[in-house]
């Protein structure tokens, strides 16, 4: 059985609103929880994105999903900003399907919300295991395959 899941979902960037139907980016969110959760997920714009990036990790950029956590248990509550603009010209250049690299970056925020990080390799091989587990299981190309 699935973890319970409090969605916010916001839309300052609409230009993929109807990729994103709160049932599908509940499916994804929950397929990667581990407790319940208290999530808000908003879809910005490049300026947006740029900003909290800058303000928040001092990067000058807009990166494709930013994961404000506050609480990995009993609930997991965080916040998830995904920008619109970045994640459609990633999958435009790797050649995938806009939704599916949507359901990636929320599997892949949901995951940083309850812990898991990247930064050692170590690290890194155990997170990018566990979305391709995920994704996979979800019905989605596992995004780390090499060919």
């Amino acid at each position: 059985m699935k973890p319970e899941l409090s969605l916010s979902l916001q839309f300052a960037d609409p230009r993929h609103r109807d990729l994103l139907p709160r049932h599908r980016v509940q499916r994804w969110i929950r397929a990667a929880l581990e407790l319940p959760g208290e999530i808000t997920v908003r879809i910005v714009d490049t300026e947006e994105g740029q900003a909290l990036n800058r303000d928040f990790r001092s990067k000058d950029y807009a990166t494709n999903v930013l994961t404000f956590d506050y609480a990995h248990e009993p609930v997991v509550q965080a916040d998830l900003v995904i920008c619109a603009e970045v994640v459609e010209r990633e999958a435009r250049e790797a050649g995938i399907d806009i939704a599916a690299h949507y359901a990636h970056m929320l599997v892949h925020g949901t995951l940083h919300a309850q812990g898991y990080d990247h930064e050692a390799d170590d690290e890194a091989a155990c997170m990018e295991a566990r979305e391709s587990e995920i994704l996979t299981a979800l019905g989605l190309a596992d995004p780390y395959e090499r060919p």
